[in-house]
């Protein structure tokens, strides 16, 4: 998993699996398409824990790609429909259709180290990854408390969706390290070229 800071990285601070498929397309990040292939789309599903480590993932290929960027696309529009006070029923009879799906089955094992470790019971198939990830947005707009906290960040340019679990709700960015600290910086330079703007007109 990438630890960049640059909008175009991965980042995992959205609070969910479904919100995190969100921040890979390129409405979210920019001009970044984070899915870009299937190796990239493997890495991912390991990096956001929907799959444990060590899981063989060789059917991977392009085809999962594009359904996993479908659904992207659904979940983003359906949570911007939500928030905006209005539905989309089509987003919401795609999601559903996929969290009607079985997700992959757990086992849990005896790990190396002797303590208990969660694995799956075969290979997954795109399908069971998929119903995990919609079923995951599913639950979050069907529970009052996680939907009460749902956000879009506020910075320029940023259309990722969170979870906003601050003490008051105050939260107004998906990262303060990256979109806080670009919104506090360009803060600061509208008030030096305002600054230097009324000294140079007095």
């Amino acid at each position: 998993m990438m630890t960049g800071k640059s909008p175009c990285d991965w980042r995992f601070e959205s609070g969910r699996p479904c919100l995190d498929l969100v921040a890979t397309g390129i409405g979210t990040t920019g001009a970044c398409e984070l899915l870009d292939g299937a190796g990239r789309l493997a890495d991912w599903l390991f990096a956001t824990g929907l799959v444990p480590d060590g899981t063989r993932l060789d059917a991977v290929d392009e085809s999962w790609v594009v359904r996993f960027r479908q659904l992207r696309a659904g979940v983003d529009r359906l949570l911007t429909a939500e928030l905006g006070g209005r539905g989309d029923r089509y987003a919401l009879d795609r999601v559903n259709a996929l969290a009607a799906g079985a997700p992959p089955g757990l086992r849990a094992v005896r790990g190396r180290s002797g303590k208990l470790v969660r694995t799956l019971n075969g290979d997954p198939e795109c399908g069971e990854l998929l119903a995990a990830v919609a079923r995951d947005a599913i639950e979050l707009l069907t529970d009052p408390v996680a939907r009460a906290g749902l956000r879009r960040c506020e910075a320029g340019g940023c259309r990722r969706f969170y979870l906003d679990t601050s003490r008051g709700r105050r939260r107004r960015w998906c990262s303060s390290e990256v979109c806080g600290n670009r919104e506090r910086v360009a803060r600061h330079r509208r008030r030096a070229a305002a600054r230097s703007s009324d000294a140079g007109g007095s």
